[in-house]
This record gives structure tokens, C-alpha cells and sequence, in this order.
């Protein structure tokens, strides 16, 4: 038997990320700075932050109009090699 295959994306769609770094107090502001440069036109209400239950980690929630795979690969990739993110989701 072979393996279903995942549903094809339909650009441009509505797309939610998570990014997970080190708690810092500029981290969302970091992270919108970077996702701006990929998919502009963020506002407010598209960000959620939510720090971990000890503290040492942050995570920031967004909600971004994706154009194709290029532009996920190109965001998710320039936020891995920042240093400051240990997961993108």
C-alpha cells in the first residue's frame, strides 16, 4: 500500500507559523521584523505571544497570507540562521 499523500497547498492562503526562540524582550519584534521582509502587511491582531512556564523560552504566533513555497522556504530558512530560533512550526 502507499503512503496518502499530503493536500497541496492552494497560493495564496491564509498561513499560521510558530516560532520558538530564547526569551528575550525584543523577541517579537525580531521575529514580525524578519516575517515583514517575507510577507508584508502584518497588523496587530496577527501576533500572539505566549512565554513558556518557567520563562526561559517565548513563543510568537502569526498569521501571514502565503504566496507559494518559495516564500515559506525563504522565511523559514533567514529565521533558522538567525541564532535566535529553535524551532519554526
Amino acid at each position: 500500500m502507499s503512503e496518502p499523500k499530503a493536500p497541496k497547498i492552494e497560493f495564496p492562503c491564509d498561513y499560521a507559523i510558530k516560532v520558538i526562540g530564547d526569551a528575550a524582550p525584543d523577541f517579537k519584534e525580531f521575529v514580525v521584523g524578519v516575517v515583514e521582509q517575507h510577507a508584508p502587511g502584518i497588523c496587530e491582531a496577527d501576533v500572539s505571544v505566549k512565554d513558556s512556564r518557567e520563562g526561559r523560552f517565548c513563543s510568537v504566533r502569526l498569521n501571514i497570507v502565503a504566496t507559494g513555497e518559495p516564500q515559506l522556504k525563504a522565511l523559514f530558512e533567514e529565521l533558522k540562521a538567525s541564532g535566535r530560533v529553535h524551532m519554526v512550526l
